[in-house]
């Protein structure tokens, strides 16, 4: 077993310095001053320090001979073969129903290895397992090492400890079937949180309940790389298959997709803030809508003018007469009705069309003079004329619609 924690320092130098890189310059803000992005995510391709890059990219350092792989199924998906397989999961929380218990408990009964490192673990699990557990959670603080846990070595059973000044969302183990139960890790306090559940065909399930301890921050902090040598060589090193397992990072209790409505209203630790903000952010829109719709006038219809039916007669019945192809006619009535609209509009006599008519006509109306003088012309010439032509009449009409649109 010491000969599987004295694998190639080269490589986990080379890694360390490369994801210390990216963790800690990702980690600053423009002032120069630290400041650590504490979001928890545990992905094993996140570099920030609370990924698990740095414990995925070490698997094949520490087993050397197996082959490493990432999937995302289900432990009743899980199969097993001559070569035997182990399969790890680090997440924030495992959510396993009674069928995947027993699928789990089936993969494990064939020799294989099952390896959860989880704040919280259903409690359908726990208590197939024989186990309970409780749980202190603390804020960073400066110059304080936050999370203090220790393991015992799998060669000289030595116990021990290691620290980072991190978040730490701890569990612990509060009572175990020692029969069948090995501690294998302690927290602070000196509460197992580190158990092997061994079973006869040589297969174990591995209980963690401090999955910072594989984050990017916690492993690149001194000499942290040492508990996740001694944690993870507990698997066999006749291992062939090492899975990264993210199934419960994305899935729920029902085995359906994630979906972020159910996991606000769930009801697990840390959410029921989110769920009172959301009902409160809603209450927040009716009451605004409410009020808004109140306050908003009603739009105003369009009335329509009303419409000149003087008009529309003298029209209806110039088409008549234009049909009849009686011009003069026409233009009689037409003239007619010019002189009525000045009189009962304009107020003017139009006993004598003159020029002192004209420019009063133009004065009260503001049409051209020019233009009025023109119509007076047309109207007192139409006496004397004994026939009207179509173009004289259409020119007529023209000037008499020019002067309508224009008052």
């Amino acid at each position: 077993m010491t000969e599987r924690l004295r694998y190639k320092k080269e490589g986990w130098l080379l890694l360390g310095m490369l994801a210390g890189m990216l963790t800690l310059l990702g980690s600053c803000n423009s002032s120069g001053r630290k400041e650590i992005n504490r979001r928890i995510s545990l992905r094993r391709n996140d570099d920030n320090p609370y990924g698990a890059r740095i414990a995925y990219e070490g698997l094949p350092w520490l087993f050397p001979d197996a082959e490493i792989s990432a999937a995302s199924t289900s432990p009743q998906a899980f199969t097993s073969g001559d070569e035997k397989k182990a399969v790890i999961t680090v997440s924030t929380f495992v959510d396993a129903t009674p069928a995947e218990v027993n699928a789990a408990m089936n993969f494990v009964g064939e020799g294989n290895q099952l390896f959860v490192s989880a704040f919280q673990v259903s409690d359908t699990l726990l208590h197939a397992l024989g186990i309970r557990t409780g749980y202190h959670f603390h804020f960073m603080e400066e110059q304080m090492d936050s999370l203090k846990l220790g393991v015992y070595g799998p060669g000289d059973a030595a116990y021990r400890s290691f620290s980072y000044p991190g978040d730490s969302y701890e569990t612990y183990i509060t009572s175990l079937d020692s029969q069948y139960t090995s501690v294998l890790g302690r927290d602070a306090t000196g509460h197992p949180n580190f158990i092997r559940i061994s079973y006869k065909g040589g297969g174990a399930i591995f209980l963690h309940f401090a999955p910072l301890a594989f984050s990017n921050f916690f492993l690149l902090h001194k000499k942290n790389i040492g508990y996740y040598e001694n944690a993870l060589s507990y698997i066999p090193a006749s291992t062939k298959q090492v899975i990264w397992n993210d199934y419960y990072r994305y899935r729920n209790r029902s085995g359906e997709s994630f979906s972020a409505l159910r996991y606000i209203f769930s009801g697990k630790p840390g959410t029921r803030g989110l769920a009172m903000a959301l009902w409160l952010l809603l209450l927040l829109f009716l009451l605004i809508y409410l009020f808004d719709s109140k306050r908003r006038q009603r739009m105003i219809p369009k009335i329509a003018p009303l419409r000149n039916t003087s008009l529309d007669f003298v029209r209806t019945i110039g088409r008549l007469y234009f049909q009849r192809r009686d011009n003069r006619n026409l233009a009689g009535k037409m003239a007619v009705h010019f002189q009525d609209q000045v009189r009962t509009r304009y107020h003017l006599p139009v006993t004598a069309l003159d020029e002192e008519f004209v420019r009063r006509l133009a004065f009260r109306t503001g049409y051209a003079r020019e233009s009025v003088q023109e119509i007076v012309e047309t109207i007192r010439d139409l006496p004397s004329r004994g026939y009207v032509s179509d173009e004289d009449l259409i020119r007529f009409h023209r000037q008499l619609e020019a002067f309508y649109k224009h008052i």
